[in-house]
């Protein structure tokens, strides 16, 4: 009785010993996916930029030809240019965000914008599907002055909900334009705001991985790690302008 006893015993050890070895052995085998992912992207990325070929158009200064909505029709409410700016017009009512039909690897974008008051915006970059949601790293624009306990991870010129800009920050208000410049290469990400550099990040170092753990991005495996996505204009409600919006791809 005994030594069937110690024979069940052992097998039930060798069972647990092994099912303990194919969990380390998975798990590590999904981080060498995971890393060797990351390697093709960072590579595909860079083949891209170094091809030679130009970059597709973001904005003609005409027309919305190069956007659609999220569902992927032609933008025909709400959004509309005028003089060669870009405008979300809220007479018509929500609008919905929309995006570049193309998307871009590494590049730096420089574009003026003002939003009304009261108003909350923001430009996304490095945009893709996560599931069933359409995310990317976001640059805020919003009207800081009349907002409340605004948390500076939402204020404007953040990479929201993740990077805060720094005490170089010097915004007009609401009504009139600001200037703004993202660069973004490889990991690399600057916001710039009217002149000044405002925040830096760099993607997948271990100060990116706290930030978007602590986020509301903490379910979304590799937030912001793919090397090229497209861009988006939000609808959060407000009225917003957009005009000499120029993107340069860094090869």
């Amino acid at each position: 009785m005994s030594r069937s006893f110690q024979l069940s015993f052992r097998q039930v050890t060798a069972i647990v010993a092994l099912a303990t070895c194919v969990l380390v052995a998975n798990a590590t085998d999904a981080a060498r996916s995971r890393r060797s992912a990351r390697r093709t992207n960072r590579s595909n990325a860079t083949n891209c930029c170094r091809s030679g070929q130009p970059a597709p158009p973001l904005f003609d200064g005409r027309t919305l030809d190069n956007w659609t909505t999220i569902a992927g029709q032609p933008v025909t409410t709400g959004w509309e240019v005028v003089d060669g700016v870009i405008h979300l017009n809220k007479e018509q009512g929500r609008a919905g965000h929309i995006i570049s039909k193309h998307e871009y690897g590494d590049f730096e974008l420089t574009f003026d914008w003002k939003i009304a008051e009261g108003g909350n915006s923001g430009l996304k970059y490095r945009v893709r599907k996560y599931g069933n949601k359409t995310l990317g790293c976001e640059y805020q624009i919003y009207d800081d002055e009349k907002a409340s306990n605004l948390p500076p991870r939402g204020s404007t010129g953040s990479l929201y909900a993740l990077y805060e800009p720094n005490e170089s920050k010097q915004l007009n208000p609401a009504g009139e334009f600001n200037s703004t410049r993202i660069v973004v290469c490889g990991n690399w990400i600057e916001h710039w705001l009217n002149g000044k550099r405002i925040l830096t990040a760099i993607v997948g170092s271990p100060e990116w991985d706290e930030r978007v753990a602590a986020s509301k991005f903490s379910n979304e495996i590799e937030f912001g790690e793919n090397r090229y996505g497209k861009i988006m204009l939000t609808d959060h409600g407000s009225e917003v302008w957009y005009r000499n919006i120029q993107l340069r791809p860094l090869n």
